[in-house]
């Protein structure tokens, strides 16, 4: 594919020599050589993997990636330890975790944000350096975390101000309060490697549980400077890290049964996988964020100006590098060319570069394979009838690919099919409404849908349908996970559970009640044990 237009040396342009990166975003070389074991940061003298940026360094024998630095390769009998201490802190829920008062497991959460918050610079940089998300999405993907966990803090205050009464029905009072579940494997990916993996780390933990922390495949060193403040935030075994191949340290957990709860944030397959391995299915629950292919629809009554804005910033965010990113887009064959002229002007106006360049929109992708596999799927669609729309579309440069606007594409290419998971824009022309609906229905996911129109009929009439086909529909607007107080989930293989800052404090806790008949010596039973606050758990504390 040829591109020949000037912004063309732009790209070829992108990596710099080291001298030329601006100094306050500059990093030394972090070698970890500790993780957290037990409530210890234990050293590691073992085999080590090497983080390598997607920014490329000019140097002598031409461009390098860059070396963030090195961490851990643990093995089968680290992680094996790992559940051992979790597995030994939960202590069949008499652990002083699982045991302490909601009051003071929030204390220690308060304590670890604030200790958090210490870090803020240093885990911005590693975010753009690791995994090349800009300044501006790195700090706020930094400061969004530190706000989930206060609203999750506000949101468990709430809910057991709830609990903290009695209830009384048909002569038996009772208490009924959630409590935990047990030992959290979590794991997340690594578009979002703090966020994401805090969403169901936080509450998850907040609630009593203890947990296996398996670090993303990318985003492994903006970790690294949290692990003090775990350490001195909770108590011994509530958290520990993991660090290895997937395939080889995750088995053994998921076969020993001792895993209570699973929390991942990937691919449905891989997913599928690890609940074959535990032993005892019924007695894991899973709390799963999977596979997406958003679809937009774009109307002949849309406002195209609106349709071509929502949909760049929900295809093209992070390189499209989301799981809610839009990933097709449909638009009514009425107002097509023109919409797609549009797109593909908007899009060719994006600004690439580094990281920390002002502006911004399109950075290198940190994937290794990613460029190849971007590629392929370009081809395929050409293969099939596609063009290219947009000036360098698909120009690449090592980790960094230009977005492209494909267009028409149908159901032979890949990319109507596959979660391209990258700088990709595949647009789908269509004579009738019921095409995208039909594309829908037989869709193997189910996350969200954008529908573009003016048309009040018209949209009523898709939204009747589409929110049976999906968890979220939205209207004259992107696709997205937040805000975070909204319900986050999908249906088919999208999702299994549920999560937002309530629903998550409920899928990682179960209801559990003490009840007695109402009789006088049983009210007086629970009024002495309420009075000297002999329980933690039959109480009527009111956290404020």
């Amino acid at each position: 594919m040829e591109n020949t237009n000037a912004s063309s040396d732009i790209i070829d342009n992108i990596f710099t020599d080291e001298s030329q990166i601006p100094e306050q975003f500059r990093i030394p070389e972090i070698h970890q050589r500790e993780y957290l074991l037990n409530g210890e940061l234990v050293q590691w003298d073992g085999d080590v993997t090497e983080v390598l940026s997607p920014v490329y360094i000019k140097t002598a024998d031409g461009l390098k990636r860059k070396l963030v630095g090195t961490i851990p390769h643990t093995t089968p009998k680290e992680s094996m330890e790992a559940l051992d201490a979790a597995v030994a802190a939960y202590n069949n829920g008499q652990g002083v975790w699982p045991t302490m008062s909601v009051d003071d497991r929030i204390k220690c959460m308060q304590k670890f944000v604030y200790l958090m918050i210490q870090q803020r610079d240093l885990v911005i940089k590693l975010l753009m350096w690791e995994i090349g998300k800009t300044l501006g999405d790195s700090t706020k993907e930094f400061d969004r975390t530190v706000e989930y966990i206060n609203a999750t803090i506000d949101a468990l205050k709430d809910l057991d101000r709830e609990s903290s009464r009695f209830q009384e029905a048909e002569g038996t009072i009772a208490q009924i309060r959630r409590a935990p579940l047990g030992v959290v494997l979590s794991m997340g990916p690594f578009n979002y490697p703090l966020n994401e993996i805090f969403t169901t780390l936080i509450p998850a933990l907040i609630m009593g549980n203890t947990i296996l922390f398996k670090l993303p495949k990318h985003g492994v060193l903006a970790h690294y400077p949290l692990l003090q403040a775990f350490k001195e935030a909770f108590p011994a075994g509530t958290v520990n890290t993991l660090y290895g191949k997937g395939s080889e340290i995750i088995s053994p957990l998921m076969e020993s049964g001792k895993v209570n709860v699973l929390a991942f944030i990937g691919t449905s397959k891989v997913a599928n996988g690890l609940k074959k391995l535990h032993p005892k299915v019924n007695r894991l629950r899973a709390i799963l964020s999977l596979d997406a292919k958003n679809a937009a629809i774009v109307t002949k009554n849309a406002d195209l100006d609106v349709a071509v804005s929502e949909c760049i910033l929900g295809s093209l965010s992070f390189n499209g590098q989301r799981c809610t990113a839009l990933k097709l887009i449909f638009v009514q064959k009425d107002v097509a060319d023109e919409f797609v002229k549009k797109l593909a002007a908007a899009v060719a106006a994006l600004k690439p570069g580094l990281p920390w360049d002002k502006d911004v929109k399109i950075t290198p992708v940190p994937e290794a394979d990613k460029p190849a596999y971007l590629k392929a799927c370009l081809d395929d669609a050409i293969a099939n009838g596609a063009k290219i729309i947009n000036e360098n579309g698909g120009y690449a440069n090592n980790s960094f690919v230009f977005p492209s606007v494909v267009y028409p594409v149908n159901d032979k290419m890949t990319l109507y099919h596959e979660e391209q998971f990258g700088p990709i824009v595949p647009v789908v022309p269509f004579d009738t409404i019921e095409e995208p609906i039909d594309y829908q229905i037989n869709a193997s996911h189910g996350m969200q849908v954008s529908i573009f129109s003016n048309d009040p009929m018209e949209v009523a009439n898709l939204i009747d349908p589409f929110v049976n086909l999906v968890s979220r529909v939205n209207i004259n607007c992107q696709s997205q996970r937040g805000p975070d107080v909204f319900p986050f989930t999908g249906r088919k293989d999208s999702a299994e559970g549920t999560l937002s800052v309530f629903d998550a404090l409920r899928s990682f806790s179960i209801r559990s009640l003490v009840a007695t008949k109402a009789t006088d010596a049983n009210k007086q039973l629970f009024n002495t044990i309420v009075r000297d606050h002999d329980s933690n758990f039959l109480s009527t504390d009111y956290i404020f």
